[in-house]
């Protein structure tokens, strides 16, 4: 009976999946791409990108419009990113004609260690309260990247999230979905219900939602500056709430925090260059897919089809095994960077795949070293400028801490430590950076920039990015098309905080495969289960060189909107 049941929820899921006909474009396509020349933005909520659209016509650069429509989506959607968090970013800089890297991320406490968690006999860092607050990088961010790359003042960029905080806005379907989907364990907070449950519940579908706190924080940062964050009467506010609930981050954890300019990473995926940040993100995990199915043809697989989602998961199987051992902070650990994105590498890991069967488990790379919820958006301007942004607070409100008239929700990024083995590399210790998920993504083609691009969803991101690619790349889909084209989700036990995957995992598949595909994928093997989740939040850009024309797309999972003139 029960198998009967899964079987019709799916056929009713799938059928009620797909987009109508369309004169041209794939079956699951929603739309078509955005075109423009002058400038074009893809952010997860129309009005952020609206605000990125104003900014460039104002004259902004890529980067002037990133920030603003960041600092735009703290406001409209609080559940998943914010002045709270940290970001990291990609820049294509048309002048220069390179790619920076940036890492935007806090650091842990200094005064919080292993022992502490130790003591108490705590297996985990806990995802609510003050424990895991790490340092919010973000504020910090948004000045670096200005410095090198904006043009507009910073009040300038501010100024429309300011006048929404104030005036308010009507809240967006998926997000009021989300805000109230998450308060239930998060109310008793301190803070957390005063700035988020106006009405003794989180705003609904439509309803205006005002955040003058938020407003006023930002008007602070306009006008004082980045140490108006870090080292002003935000970072006191911070301090003096912290220490009055029990947490852990000081005024001195703020105002000693540094960002860093890095050096993306990347492979070659037949002709093009896929680019990544290296740890501690776990980018690389997408990096390392890519050079696995490298060595099969995909496309004559085709899309959807059981080969192909086989591979894929094993191919994902494998990767993570390596983001659960090496992946962190790079200050704190040697990682074998180099010989995990080899071509040589790849191969001996695709030796490992059988054709027919799913592996329970895999091992992870045996390398001699040294010892020694989110929003994505990408920008681009007239002068061929790109920014490929991602801006997180963790998981969905985050910690739930809400510092006194603050307006904003601090991240749980500490909940990503392990606080059980010293030894491992993502091991707590004062002032280290966890491992983190959140990814911006680039490709380049003969070194012209090709695609800007990324997706939200923790743990999937990097599974994503290798499908998004592969859907361009090997079967030929437009950039909305590959965001909207059905996806795999591969959740297993294999984990940065060192557990270890050994049942095979669980693959979910959203609705649009045939089922005729799943019967096969279980024939391998392969645990499947239904479920509606985070497989994404996509959004990217595009550009043809010789035309001097971007292309836009923002996939129908979330609120998002692509836009261009």
């Amino acid at each position: 009976m029960k198998t009967l049941f899964t079987l019709f929820l799916w056929l009713l899921l799938t059928c009620t999946s797909w987009a109508q006909d369309r004169l041209t474009g794939e079956t699951f396509t929603t739309r078509s791409e955005i075109m423009a020349r002058n400038g074009m933005a893809a952010t997860s909520q129309p009005l952020a990108t609206q605000v990125a659209i104003d900014i460039l016509k104002k004259g902004g650069t890529a980067m002037d419009a990133a920030i603003a429509a960041n600092a735009m989506l703290g406001l409209v959607e609080p559940a998943s990113c914010g002045i709270g968090g940290d970001i990291f970013a990609i820049v294509w800089d048309a002048k220069e004609e390179k790619l920076y890297g940036f890492n935007g991320s806090g650091r842990a406490p200094k005064s919080l260690t292993i022992d502490y968690f130790m003591e108490k006999e705590m297996k985990y860092v806990p995802f609510y309260g003050p424990l895991p607050v790490s340092v919010p990088g973000c504020v910090d961010g948004w000045f670096a990247l200005h410095q090198k790359f904006g043009k507009l003042p910073m009040a300038a960029l501010l100024q429309p999230a300011i006048s929404y905080g104030r005036e308010g806005f009507p809240v967006s379907e998926v997000i009021a979905y989300e805000m109230d989907s998450s308060y239930e364990g998060l109310k008793d907070q301190p803070g957390f219900a005063e700035t988020y449950m106006p009405n003794g519940r989180p705003p609904e579908k439509g309803e205006v939602f005002k955040n003058p706190d938020l407003a006023s924080t930002y008007e602070k940062i306009a006008k004082g500056g980045r140490d108006a964050f870090y080292k002003g009467d935000i970072a006191r506010t911070i301090d003096k709430y912290m220490k009055k609930h029990g947490g852990f981050l000081s005024f001195d954890d703020l105002a000693g925090h540094t960002s860093n300019w890095i050096e993306p990473v990347s492979v070659n995926y037949r002709g093009y260059d896929v680019w990544e940040l290296p740890p501690n993100g776990q980018g690389t995990a997408a990096l390392q897919m890519l050079n696995i199915l490298e060595g099969y043809d995909i496309a004559s697989m085709g899309f959807g089809s059981t080969e192909y989602l086989h591979v894929l998961t094993e191919a994902k199987k494998l990767a993570y095994e390596d983001r659960a051992k090496f992946y962190a902070d790079p200050e704190f650990n040697k990682i074998p960077l180099t010989q995990l994105l080899t071509k040589e590498y790849a191969a001996k890991q695709r030796a490992l795949i059988a054709a027919e069967k799913a592996a329970k488990t895999y091992p992870a790379g045996d390398f001699e070293i040294e010892t020694g919820n989110t929003t994505y958006l990408t920008v681009a301007d007239k002068e061929g400028n790109m920014v490929s942004l991602i801006q997180s607070i963790y998981s969905e409100f985050a910690s739930g801490m809400v510092p006194d008239g603050l307006g904003f929700v601090l991240q749980n990024r500490g909940q990503m430590f392990n606080v059980q083995d010293k030894d491992h590399a993502n091991a707590l210790e004062p002032g280290k950076r966890p491992f983190h998920t959140i990814i911006p993504a680039f490709i380049t083609k003969n070194g012209k920039p090709w695609v800007s691009f990324g997706l939200m969803g923790g743990a999937v991101q990097p599974q994503g990015h290798a499908q998004i690619v592969a859907n361009i790349v090997d079967f030929g889909m437009n950039l909305q098309e590959a965001g909207d084209a059905p996806r795999m989700r591969h959740r297993g036990s294999s984990q940065p905080t060192g557990s270890k995957m050994t049942n095979g995992g669980t693959l979910n598949l959203e609705s649009g495969f045939d089922y005729k595909t799943i019967r096969e994928l279980r024939k391998k093997g392969h645990n499947i289960e239904f479920a509606v989740g985070i497989y994404g939040g996509y959004q990217a850009i595009g550009i043809d060189v010789e035309n001097k024309v971007y292309s836009g797309a923002s996939e129908s999972r979330k609120d998002g909107q692509a836009a261009g003139y």
